[in-house]
């Protein structure tokens, strides 16, 4: 039984005080030092007010339950939001904590849903202890797609969110609804922002991850760039993020699926979105219905490319043969395609199966070579 009110959680193990005071102040340091940084140079130019050390953000936290995938994107006009805003576990829960972001949200959030609470109930937990609380902008989904969101009376507008409910429109968080400072509950998302133009950018975060298609990265990143797109942020643009957990999915098999994050750009979405192409094409597999037959030509095409890049001294000749077919391998993991490789290599060249190639792949090959991204080979 977990018990919410109190001094002592029923059934809850949290981290140790200890372990959490070292990584807050880890944080908070690095804030500290980015507000000295910020007042010193307001000081210079002749500032006459200071400014709040805000994290305005907007974000969206979901889960997929076909392939128990959890998730964080969210863009803000703050550096480096990654080890900040974004939180998530395989198998336990994801949390976006913004706004005066405080940790305790993300580090004790995912603690409490690992050992037993749901999405609403680690929120009220780590509410009631928190004398900041109207400063806060939060969202929390667990591993059972129970979704939550929290936005303080004292964010600064406009701010408030939406989130998903199980047959119906998503629930509505704002001004409008006089519902800031009261936990807001649903099924499988929420999408939450402060300072944003208003209120049309959770709307239309809202309405795109409801519509797309593909997986919970896919979705989130349509969110998130809807959401840029109906306003975003009032004060413009800097980082952004997308963290998805799955477990042993990731490269070695690290839970952390897709980790990508965008330090500082003037246009950190979409320069997110590249990320998140590159990150396809390197770190997933080649889908059947990608894979096209290499033929003369295009052998042609690899043999002068690999002549001019020190891989091939043979004739140009557009055969496809089993030597063939090793330069292939060897050249796409020369390039990291590790995970293409695989149906490259299956195909029985000597018996005289067709040889094919992904065609993603294969342009970014053409890509790589026609932009000059690499050097000569040294043998």
């Amino acid at each position: 039984m977990i018990v919410s009110t109190g001094a002592e959680i029923t059934g809850i193990r949290l981290v140790s005080p200890a372990e959490t005071t070292r990584m807050k102040h880890v944080a908070r340091f690095s804030l500290t030092l980015l507000l000295a940084t910020a007042v010193t140079a307001f000081f210079f130019f002749g500032q006459e007010e200071e400014e709040a050390p805000l994290v305005s953000t907007f974000s969206i936290v979901g889960y997929d339950a076909a392939t128990g995938d959890l998730g964080v994107a969210v863009q803000s006009k703050f550096p480096n939001l990654r080890p900040i805003v974004p939180w998530a576990k395989a198998g336990v829960g994801a949390v976006a904590t913004q706004s005066f972001a405080e940790l305790d949200y993300g580090i004790k959030g995912l603690e409490l849903m690992e050992n037993g609470a749901t999405a609403e109930e680690a929120l009220r937990i780590i509410l009631r202890d928190d004398e900041g609380r109207q400063q806060r902008q939060v969202g929390m989904v667990d591993a059972q797609g129970n979704a939550v969101t929290w936005t303080g009376t004292e964010c600064f507008a406009w701010a408030g969110g939406r989130v998903g409910q199980a047959n119906n429109r998503p629930a509505e968080v704002g001004p409008e609804q006089n519902n800031q400072g009261t936990v807001v509950t649903g099924q499988g998302y929420t999408a939450q922002g402060n300072i944003l133009v208003s209120e049309e950018t959770v709307v239309a975060m809202a309405e795109a991850y409801e519509n797309a298609e593909g997986e919970l990265a896919d979705r989130l990143m349509a969110a998130l760039i809807a959401g840029g797109k109906a306003g975003g942020d009032q004060r413009g643009e800097q980082s952004a993020a997308l963290l998805v957990v799955r477990e042993d999915a990731g490269y070695d098999g690290q839970d952390n699926f897709i980790d990508i994050s965008v330090y500082d750009h003037e246009t950190p979405i979409a320069e997110l979105n590249r990320l998140y192409k590159l990150n396809n094409l390197y770190f997933t597999q080649s889908k059947p219905e990608n894979m096209i037959p290499i033929t003369s030509d295009l052998a042609e095409q690899f043999q002068q490319m690999w002549t001019t890049r020190g891989f091939y001294e043979g004739p140009i000749d557009g055969v496809v043969d089993v030597e063939f077919q090793q330069i292939l391998v060897d050249y796409m993991g020369w390039e990291n395609y590790d995970l293409r490789i695989p149906p490259v290599q299956a195909v029985d060249v000597a018996g005289g199966e067709t040889l094919m190639i992904d065609r993603e792949v294969l342009e970014d090959i053409r890509a790589v070579f026609r932009e000059r991204r690499w050097k000569p080979r040294q043998k």
